[in-house]
């Protein structure tokens, strides 16, 4: 299996209140240059669009030490989307027939994690989920 190694360092902080206001910062860089919904082009996909704004709703559900733990990794996974031409794990989503799991694996210096892109039947991509 190969894995994408990222520059980008993650965020740093040790709690909630230190790791979201930089992660929310650098989604809003990114929701300022459209109108509509923020996204960014991904270099294994042909650079289509895969959508942001799933993310969040998708963390607002965990609690503060596991937003904090995924939050930190948000630049890295913003440029393993960005940037990224190695093959993902692709499966069915058990619970949904019509949608496809795209499972990225990157590691920044020796720590490992996972990016998860959902996509539709319809070609639509929503970045779900970041996890070490």
């Amino acid at each position: 299996m190969e894995i994408y190694r990222t520059k980008i360092k993650p965020v740093p902080g040790t709690n909630y209140s230190e790791v979201y206001p930089r992660a929310w910062a650098l989604y809003k860089q990114i929701a300022s240059k459209t109108k509509r919904r923020p996204y960014v082009r991904s270099a294994y996909f042909n650079k289509e669009k895969v959508f942001l704004d799933l993310f969040w709703e998708h963390v607002r559900q965990k609690n503060l030490r596991d937003r904090a733990r995924r939050l930190k990794y948000y630049p890295c996974a913003l440029d393993l989307i960005g940037y990224s031409r190695i093959r993902p794990s692709s499966q069915l989503n058990p619970m949904r027939k019509s949608e496809i799991l795209h499972r990225f694996t990157g590691i920044y210096m020796d720590k490992l994690f996972h990016v998860q892109i959902k996509e539709y039947k319809s070609g639509e991509k929503h970045f779900i989920s970041i996890f070490p």
